[in-house]
């Protein structure tokens, strides 16, 4: 089997914990939203959101359908530049301050000091996920990454978007590992070819895999995958629920 290459990485649930994301981002964008559509309607990229939010509901008020979306958490994408857009803000106001796992930040710089490149791949926006990884507690992060991939390549259960990313990233499929909590999206990159793992943090109540591999953070996954060993982060008990990877 080839060696691993590259890490692809979701975010919520893998990097970051849901609760996160529910409990202080959409609550956020959704306080935040009709002030910026408000303020900024004419002015791009919030114009040419509003504008595609009008092709997809001509029958809509735009901001109405945009806060349906949001309590859908519709994977729209005029409505995740939206959410962007009022992160960066709440991020540069000091409003915002983004959670990151502690295992995440050390094994990402062991890992890239190996010589691995690492991806992110999300359904928020890359505007999001810079914004994640630059406002976390452990500093700014983006310089880790070599390539930040959202729905524009496909959606996240489609296993052509993991070819294209495969194909972006100039690596034959069996080179990326792919992390995800989510079974289905680890069950179409595996259809692509990738090797994955499902991410089953105690903290999310994510449901172990019977189907991938499972590990509860990023050292349990190096230690599964014979990755570099993050010095400061001690791998935790890899859940028995599903067979080692092959």
């Amino acid at each position: 089997m080839s060696a691993i290459r590259a890490v692809l990485t979701d975010i919520e649930g893998t990097t970051t914990p849901i609760a996160f994301v529910h409990r202080v981002l959409f609550p956020y964008a959704r306080q935040a939203l009709p002030s910026l559509v408000g303020r900024r309607a004419d002015e791009k990229p919030v114009a040419d959101a509003l504008a595609e939010v009008r092709r997809l509901a001509p029958d809509a008020d735009p901001l109405t359908r945009l806060l349906g979306w949001m309590d859908e958490d519709a994977k729209i994408g005029p409505l995740k530049t939206l959410q962007g857009l009022v992160w960066r803000d709440g991020y540069e106001a000091g409003l915002l301050k983004a959670e990151i796992y502690p295992d995440v930040s050390p094994a990402l710089r062991s890992w890239t000091e190996a010589g691995l490149r690492i991806a992110v791949y999300s359904s928020g926006s890359v505007e999001a996920q810079h914004l994640i990884f630059r406002n976390g507690p452990d500093g700014d992060l983006t310089a880790l990454f070599d390539g930040f991939f959202d729905t524009g390549v496909g959606a996240k259960r489609d296993t052509n978007s993991y070819r294209t990313i495969a194909g972006r990233l100039g690596l034959p499929p069996d080179e990326i590992l792919f992390l995800s909590d989510v079974e289905a999206e680890l069950d179409a990159a595996a259809e692509a070819g990738l090797r994955c793992c499902q991410l089953v943090r105690p903290e999310d109540g994510t449901v172990a895999s019977s189907r991938h591999p499972v590990a509860p953070d990023f050292a349990a996954v190096a230690a599964r995958f014979g990755l570099p060993a993050a010095s400061s982060v001690t791998p935790a008990a890899v859940p028995s629920a599903a067979p080692t990877a092959a």
